[in-house]
């Protein structure tokens, strides 16, 4: 079944040239079963690029999806128009009494800031607590992941003395876990970060189980049952020039920036990308889908209580 966007988001457009299903609000209505309510708190400064990343993944499912824009509720962008963010997006303190099956939290590029020295971390905090009451299932993405291990644990991110930037090879930990239903026993995801998590310090913290990790680049996806979460530090969810994008941005302002490893055929930036991770991150929000429907509540009221 489609994703239900509003039909005036840019992503509806997009997805549908794509052959993703999409639905509007009117033809929803006429649909006698309940959508799954998933949440995207997008806090990257490319609002547009972002949605249509996620709305992609979790549009491809065979469930309706009611898909909320969050913003935080004073920080204001820079990158996205104000009429697009007035049209589409709720702050997070409209939505505080509701309840959610799924919500995303997106990476942000402050990863080189003290979590505590970005301007909305006391509401952010706010919004990790509330989803133990009021979200069913909790996907942290890159900084968002980041974010809320070290919310919920105390898990640190170290700065590295150079950017990771490229695709890397990472391994299945854990292949029977739903989470990774479908998936080879090697993966290639694209990574663009200047911090790391630690293995010996996620393998610290009781509960947290980590299904993907890299020898090259360290733990990627890490599962919080107790939290009711999931943890990624890298970008399924990228375009195929998502990298190109980055690199030549770093090269037109004259910042030091490697060529992406493992990206470009033959490492030769003047020739297309390749895409080799389009069908795990399918997969894995697939697979993150499946197990809300699977175990959500009909009656939502109940979310945070079960």
């Amino acid at each position: 079944m489609p994703i239900k966007i509003p039909a005036t988001l840019p992503a509806f457009d997009v997805l549908s040239r794509e052959g993703v299903m999409v639905v509007d609000e009117e033809l929803a209505a006429r649909q006698d079963i309940r959508p799954l309510k998933i949440a995207l708190l997008n806090l990257m400064p490319k609002k547009i690029q972002t949605e249509n990343q996620f709305a992609r993944l979790i549009g491809a499912t065979p469930l309706q999806i009611e898909l909320t824009l969050l913003r935080m509720t004073d920080h204001q962008t820079r990158h996205t128009t104000a009429e697009h963010m007035e049209s589409f997006y709720r702050p997070f303190e409209e939505v505080g009494d509701e309840k959610f099956d799924g919500l995303i939290i997106t990476g942000a590029p402050i990863e080189h800031m003290p979590f505590e020295d970005v301007d909305y971390w006391g509401e952010l905090k706010r919004i990790m607590d509330w989803t133990q009451t009021h979200v069913h299932s909790t996907f942290g993405v890159c900084w968002g992941g980041m974010a809320m291990i070290n919310h919920f644990h105390g898990v640190q991110k170290h700065i590295l003395a150079e950017k990771t930037f490229g695709c890397f090879r990472h391994r299945n930990l854990a292949p029977a876990s739903p989470y990774l239903r479908g998936f080879s026993d090697e993966c290639v995801m694209p990574v663009s970060r200047w911090t790391e998590m630690r293995q010996n310090e996620v393998d610290a913290q009781p509960g947290l189980k980590t299904l993907l990790g890299s020898d090259e680049v360290g733990p990627c996806l890490i599962e919080d049952p107790a939290h009711r979460a999931l943890y990624v530090f890298n970008h399924f969810e990228y375009d195929s020039d998502t990298l190109k994008q980055e690199y030549d941005r770093d090269v037109a302002a004259g910042t030091p920036i490697n060529v992406p490893c493992n990206y470009y055929p033959g490492d030769d930036p003047s020739r297309p990308p390749v895409n080799r991770w389009r069908s795990h991150a399918h997969l894995l929000y697939g697979n993150w889908i499946n197990e809300i429907y699977q175990s959500t509540p009909f009656d939502m009221t109940q979310i945070g209580k079960l």
